[in-house]
């Protein structure tokens, strides 16, 4: 039994197609109900059982109400995929405390709110647990999303330490690092800007969503049960390769933010 958040789109509804034909019973939740219920919908199709809850990670008391619902509804949570998140580009001489402290909050306060709340009770019930935090390739900084950045090198430190914490309850922590990967999100930018993400590492192309839906599915295994307090980076070799912004301002920030916060 697997919650995925941000499931309704990109690679949290790509990861719960894959969970699905594996045979999971999946809970996803984002804010926008009407795409979410067409990706409930979608996963029905594939046979799994599907409970679909609009909401958002930013309210601890929603946060709570969904991980009663899962316990309610299933007995049990096996494992959590913090794939919910979002940024905007900004200079950061230019970002606002409230742009700063949103995207922080979804970041890394949303993501926070869940892992605690889904340990609580694994704790509470004697249940093991697993959590799979999707952060982003941030190892040399991305300019233009100085907030993310900062959320998700808190994610990545919050991971390591609550995964040793957390141990003895039987419960495992990593995190998965994406580099760029073709889902609708790219349809949010601009032309030059997709065509520069082919440029972000060394095989000189952007990765498809099941190569990071594989290590998602790892890390959700017993395949991965050794594993704990890691990062596993899918990137094309974009950490090594150097600035994947090439020529100055990073094209790829030509972004419609608009246009995906309505998607959200």
């Amino acid at each position: 039994m697997v919650l995925v958040s941000g499931g309704g789109t990109g690679l949290g509804k790509h990861a719960s197609e894959q969970l699905a034909r594996l045979g999971a019973s999946l809970v996803i939740c984002s804010r926008n109900a009407e795409r979410l219920e067409a990706a409930a919908e979608d996963l029905r199709k594939l046979g799994a059982r599907v409970l679909a809850r609009p909401m958002t990670i930013r309210e601890p008391e929603q946060v709570c109400e969904l991980m009663d619902a899962v316990w309610k509804e299933f007995g049990r949570l096996d494992v959590l995929v913090n794939n919910a998140g979002g940024q905007f580009a900004s200079p950061a001489l230019e970002i606002k405390p409230k742009g700063w402290n949103a995207v922080i909050d979804t970041n890394l306060n949303g993501t926070w709110y869940m892992m605690q709340a889904a340990a609580q009770r694994w704790q509470q019930h004697g249940q093991p647990g697993n959590i799979v935090n999707v952060i982003a390739v941030i190892w040399r900084g991305l300019p233009m999303v100085a907030h993310t950045c900062a959320a998700r090198a808190g994610v990545v430190y919050l991971s390591k330490t609550v995964a040793v914490e957390w141990a003895p309850y039987n419960i495992r922590v990593n995190c998965l690092a994406p580099g760029t990967v073709e889902t609708d999100a790219f349809n949010y930018y601009s032309e030059a800007g997709r065509a520069s993400f082919q440029q972000a590492n060394p095989m000189k192309h952007a990765g498809e969503p099941q190569d990071v839906t594989e290590g998602i599915t790892y890390l959700a295994s017993e395949a991965s049960k050794f594993v704990t307090g890691e990062v596993l980076t899918i990137d094309g070799g974009q950490q090594v390769w150097g600035d994947p912004w090439f020529g100055g301002r990073p094209r790829y920030f030509e972004f419609d933010y608009e246009k995906a916060r309505r998607a959200e």
